[in-house]
């Protein structure tokens, strides 16, 4: 049980959440490289991405394994996005520590997906049933690429504009 719930509902759960960080970081992602702001999807994205790191670590415990370091470095970069977005409204440098940061938990959600996915998923499994071969690799790569490509383009295009406060 966890939070008084089966422990599958819990996965059930934590999995919708992750879901929706993802579908709405994707969203996110499409307006910082169109200069679009996107408040209330940005919300969402970085609410649902903050809870999917969180709900991860009430799962049972019995050693340090690569989703608590994957989740820890998102709550750890989730700082500075948040900062940089809510305290320092964008200014300065805080701009693309925010674009940078906000890619980068939306890239640690997807690789997390995919290792999922690999695991979990019969046809890919099949593809990589150790998670370390070479399609799982290419995958992987190539979505690692994707994303630094967006983080690049997402700090050249995304310029807000002040939000003017009275």
């Amino acid at each position: 049980m966890i939070l008084g719930m089966p422990v599958s509902t819990f996965t059930l759960i934590h999995v919708l959440i992750s879901l929706v960080g993802i579908l709405t970081g994707i969203v996110v992602i499409i307006g910082l490289c169109g200069n679009s702001r996107l408040s209330g999807w940005t919300g969402l994205f970085l609410i649902t991405t903050l809870l999917t790191s969180l709900t991860g670590f009430l799962f049972p415990i019995k050693a340090i394994e690569p989703p608590h370091i994957v989740g820890a470095l998102s709550l750890v970069l989730l700082i500075p996005c948040l900062l940089g977005l809510y305290m320092y409204k964008l200014a300065g440098n805080w701009r693309w520590t925010y674009v940078i940061t906000a890619v980068a938990v939306l890239y640690l959600n997807v690789f997390v997906g995919m290792v999922q996915a690999f695991g979990k998923i019969g046809f890919l499994h099949t593809l990589a049933p150790k998670g370390n071969e070479p399609p799982f690799a290419v995958a992987q790569g190539v979505v690692l690429v994707l994303f630094v490509i967006i983080a690049i383009v997402g700090v050249r295009k995304f310029r807000p504009r002040p939000v003017l406060t009275f």
